[in-house]
């Protein structure tokens, strides 16, 4: 497996990312899902670790959370489901979810638990910078797990140097001032001055990305996207995953 990075460079300005929520639609759907998209045309994947009160996200994730809540999924379950399928992976692959599931578990336990299945970066939107450095960093560092960070057209041109300095797979690029899910069109001027300072890092767009058009779009600034709430209520409808994750996936890079 090439590490996230070498994947997304490899392919500039055509990545592809889809978020799922462990344990949605059913508490085993977690290694189905992940097979299948191993299997698609998809570039890496996002596991979302379920929370009860997820503050980025849209109407749709926070009911995929709720359900797979409801079914039993937990984070030491998921440790578990990553595990058994590691080793049949080939495509990237990381966790989001909030810090409060993280401090929950136990900071050094988390990363021990996210290195021996096979997870090298997260995404914990809440995690602020200077926290990270300062309680985090050290375990990170030592079970080789690195923090992938979200910025805004609002993020000021010092902390996105700071952030880009600090991290070893992508930034996350927000489209605009949204939570995921919701209708908003992305802000190509402000992206685009991010998009032009020279960062070492490759960026990648997410929340609102729904369809086709808005993964061009976000492809034509940046160098890929991450759909997330549509392809949740897409498996939410899905009477057949095994053919519509793949439709989905070929649908949005037009393969």
């Amino acid at each position: 497996m090439k590490t996230l990075q070498e994947a997304i460079l490899r392919n500039r300005h055509n990545n592809l990312s889809v978020f799922f929520t462990a344990g949605f639609p059913q508490a085993g759907s977690t290694t189905e899902i992940l097979g299948i998209l191993n299997d698609s045309a998809v570039d890496f994947i996002e596991v979302g670790i379920p929370f009860s009160d997820p503050l980025a996200d849209g109407p749709v994730i926070q009911r995929s959370g709720t359900q797979a809540l409801r079914n039993g999924m937990s984070l030491e379950l998921l440790f578990t489901q990553l595990g058994e399928v590691r080793n049949t992976l080939t495509k990237p692959y990381l966790l989001m979810g909030y810090l409060n599931s993280l401090l929950a578990f136990g900071i050094e336990a988390f990363y021990r638990k996210c290195s021996e299945s096979g997870i090298h970066h997260i995404i914990i939107p809440d995690l602020p910078v200077n926290e990270f450095l300062k309680e985090h960093k050290a375990f990170a560092d030592h079970y080789e797990v690195s923090p992938v960070f979200l910025v805004t057209p609002d993020t000021s041109a010092k902390r996105i140097h700071e952030i880009d300095k600090i991290s070893k797979a992508f930034i996350y690029l927000v489209s605009g001032n949204t939570t995921t899910g919701n209708q908003s069109s992305i802000q190509t001027e402000a992206i685009r001055k991010i998009t032009g300072m020279k960062l070492k890092n490759p960026v990648i767009i997410g929340f609102g990305i729904k369809d086709r058009e808005d993964y061009l779009q976000a492809c034509s600034l940046a160098d890929g996207a991450i759909i997330g709430s549509a392809f949740i209520a897409m498996i939410a409808e899905s009477k057949n995953l095994q053919k519509d994750i793949p439709g989905f996936i070929s649908q949005i890079k037009g393969s």
